[in-house]
């Protein structure tokens, strides 16, 4: 079985609401004021930072993008996106999620949506080679989650059947796309309730 990993919000640790509190406390005093400004900074992962996600755009680009649109200034939005790398932190029960799935035999992988500066960053500073046998970054592919075509490369670099694949993600249109293509697809919210359903679906001993 290959067992493919998303990243933020699964392996590392990704909040935007408490993110932008962390980075933004002037403008962000709160979880609450951080979730509306994170709706109006990533827009859903759509628009300038979908494209920055699809390496069509790089970090200068999408700071002179986001500050045209809302009017923030270019200086607190390259704080933002400068602050990524320190948010994205290893989740250790995730950690230990990957090692278990290896123990049992499956061979892991991951598909992650992730600009190439943050692509960069995580191979630099994390043992992927460790972690992962291979997998995919949407910025060096050009393409991004729940789009099919993201999917479809992912399928052929395993090489294995569309049942053969578990997709662990915290998106569920993520999910729903992977599901309509065959795998099995697990909305991840927690490592310890990831392991628990690994585990009553046989999958871990």
């Amino acid at each position: 079985m290959r067992v493919v990993f998303d990243f933020g919000g699964v392996l590392f640790r990704w909040h935007p609401p408490s993110f932008l509190a962390r980075v933004w406390p002037h403008r962000c005093p709160d979880e609450a004021a951080g979730a509306d400004a994170a709706r109006e900074f990533f827009t859903q992962y759509s628009g300038d930072w979908g494209a920055f996600d699809q390496g069509l755009i790089g970090p200068e680009a999408v700071i002179e993008r986001i500050a045209a649109r809302t009017g923030w200034p270019q200086v607190e939005v390259r704080a933002v996106v400068d602050a990524v790398p320190d948010e994205l932190q290893a989740v250790p029960g995730t950690v230990r999620l990957i090692e278990a799935a290896q123990a049992a035999g499956h061979r892991t992988h991951y598909l992650s949506n992730m600009p190439g500066i943050y692509a960069d960053y995580l191979e630099r500073h994390y043992p992927l080679d460790r972690w992962f046998e291979g997998g995919i970054f949407s910025s060096r592919v050009r393409q991004s989650k729940p789009g099919a075509e993201i999917f479809a490369l992912m399928e052929a670099q395993l090489g294995v059947p569309p049942q053969d694949i578990v997709f662990l993600d915290d998106h569920p249109a993520n999910i729903e796309a992977a599901a309509a293509r065959g795998w099995q697809a697990l909305l991840f919210t927690t490592p310890e309730a990831a392991e628990q359903t690994l585990r009553v679906r046989g999958l871990l001993g």
